[in-house]
C-alpha cells in the first residue's frame, strides 16, 4: 500500500515530525529536500524542468549525493515484459525524484510518480514541482 504525505517549503518541518529521522532512507529525503529548496530559493519559479533537473543535480552532486538521470526501469505483467520507463532521477539506488516546473501538480503527475514508484520496487519517491511560489513536494512510500 502506498502512502502520501504532502508538505512544502513552509512545512518542512511538519513532514520531519511526522516521519523517523534516524532512518537512513529519511535522512537521504531530507538531504534532497534540502537541496531541492535551495534550489528554489535561488531560481524562484518560472524557469523550465530541465533547468531545475539540471540545478538540482548540480546541487546534489555539491552535497556528495549519487543520483542516476533517466534509469530505465522494466514493467512486467504476469511475468512479460511489456515496456521501460525512466524517472528523471533515482537517487543513492532508493529514491525516485520527479521534479516538475508547473503552476501545481496535477493527479496524473501523481499518478505517473505513483506508478513509478510501484514498478521499480524502491522504497520512496518524491514528487517536487518548483513551478509555483513555494517549492511544493510529496512525498509517496511503497
Amino acid at each position: 500500500m502506498l502512502k502520501e504525505i504532502e508538505g512544502k517549503v513552509e512545512c518542512v518541518v511538519e513532514l520531519r515530525s511526522g516521519l523517523d529521522s534516524d532512518d537512513p532512507i529519511n535522512a537521504l529525503t531530507y538531504a534532497v529536500i534540502g537541496a531541492a529548496q535551495k534550489v528554489h530559493g535561488t531560481l524562484g519559479a518560472g524557469f523550465t524542468e530541465s533547468t531545475y533537473h539540471k540545478a538540482l543535480s548540480k546541487e546534489l552532486m555539491l552535497n556528495g549525493i549519487s543520483f542516476e538521470s533517466q534509469r530505465e526501469f522494466e514493467v512486467f505483467y504476469e511475468n512479460m515484459l511489456c515496456g521501460t520507463y525512466r524517472p528523471d532521477m533515482v537517487v543513492e539506488g532508493k529514491v525516485i525524484v520527479e521534479p516538475k516546473a508547473v503552476v501545481d501538480t496535477i493527479k496524473e503527475h501523481r499518478a505517473q510518480t505513483i506508478s513509478y514508484l510501484k514498478a521499480s520496487g524502491l522504497p520512496v519517491a518524491l514528487l517536487i514541482n518548483f513551478g509555483s511560489a513555494s517549492l511544493q513536494i510529496r512525498r509517496f512510500e511503497n
